[in-house]
């Protein structure tokens, strides 16, 4: 499971501590300093955070340099949904309040801490039936797992393939595989390195429900992003 903790420092009169970078709080705008940590206090580094304006929904966003931080700028006189990017999704975890203070220069320090999930199923991933022949409708949860990587460049994840136990055990075995196979193809094909890219064919050896239903088979008939290395 994963673990989130945001940790806030209320905005402060700018100070000469801040001069020297890139970034400068205005009349208009606030500086966020965001940091993200894994839960070992480690900083992170190709983590994006987003700001999402609830006024006019426009989005702000950085990803974390080597030290695990990135500088922002955002309007003031207005709240943010705070959210993160997840495998092929943006999470939401707090909302933070930018007062429109006049007469002072606001910054932010937003860390947020995070376990990152070993294993995560690909729900709108799917195969045409008894084949493994990607649906149209899987391209974009793989394009926001490519984007993901893409910001994440030492990650080394392993596709896994897995299928309920309706037909031949062996049957089963070979079409996770090719499936696997395929997703990690697609992977490849959008840039990201082939050894960053491992792909394994489980069939119905691991099921995560009972295969005495049909919910439960569906259940089981999952491709999954499993963390071999962060």
């Amino acid at each position: 499971m994963k673990k989130i903790t945001l940790l806030l420092i209320l905005p402060s009169l700018f100070g000469m501590r801040l001069c020297a970078q890139k970034f400068e709080p205005t009349e208009k705008d606030a500086l966020i300093t965001a940091s993200v940590i894994n839960e070992k206090n480690k900083p992170q580094v190709g983590e994006q955070v987003i700001f999402e304006s609830i006024k006019t929904k426009k989005i702000f966003s950085g990803v974390t340099k080597e030290n695990g931080k990135f500088d922002i700028l955002i309007p003031k006189g207005d709240k943010y949904n705070v959210k993160y990017k997840a495998f092929t999704s943006d999470e939401s975890y707090t909302v933070i309040d930018v007062p429109n203070t006049k007469g002072e220069l606001l910054s932010f320090e937003v860390t947020i801490q995070f376990e990152l999930p070993k294993q995560y199923t690909l729900d709108n991933v799917l195969f045409d039936s008894g084949k493994a022949t990607l649906r149209p409708e899987s391209y974009k949860e793989l394009n926001e797992l490519v984007e993901y990587m893409h910001f994440k460049k030492t990650l080394v994840i392993e596709i896994a393939g897995h299928t309920d136990n309706v037909g031949n055990p062996d049957a089963n075995l070979k079409l996770s595989q090719e499936r696997a196979n395929t997703v990690r193809d697609y992977l490849i094909k959008k840039g990201i390195t082939e050894s960053r890219v491992l792909a394994k064919g489980y069939g119905d050896t691991q099921p995560l429900a009972s295969n005495d239903t049909d919910k439960g088979k569906q259940k089981n008939r999952r491709t999954e992003v499993r963390v071999v290395k962060e």
